[in-house]
């Protein structure tokens, strides 16, 4: 495949499905479902792509889910990001320790 190809190829893979929305729906969606989809779909991408890379990160499971419990914990409770970041963090480090120490 020649370069020229590949980049038709690529641009068509990515523009056309953020393009033909736009130009295939002219009025505002009344449904109350498909909106509601449409709302939770980046919540529910973004945590597919983000929930298998926690449990490799640390190297052990075990901390891996204490700062993902402790991270989910704090958002529930609707803390910061920044909060639920650096809590999560915290766990896993002091989860690491404990089990170094045993």
């Amino acid at each position: 495949m020649t370069m020229p190809v590949a980049v038709l190829l690529m641009f068509l893979v990515t523009v056309l499905p953020r393009v033909l929305p736009l130009l295939l729906v002219r009025r505002p969606l009344r449904s109350p479902r498909i909106r509601a989809f449409l709302y939770y779909v980046p919540f529910a991408v973004l945590s597919a792509m983000i929930l298998p890379d926690i449990f490799d990160s640390t190297g052990s499971t075990v901390t891996a889910a204490a700062g993902f419990a402790v991270a989910l914990l704090l958002s529930l409770r609707r803390r910061s990001l920044v909060v639920v970041a650096i809590g999560g963090a915290t766990a896993v480090i002091i989860t690491d320790l404990l089990l170094g120490l045993f």
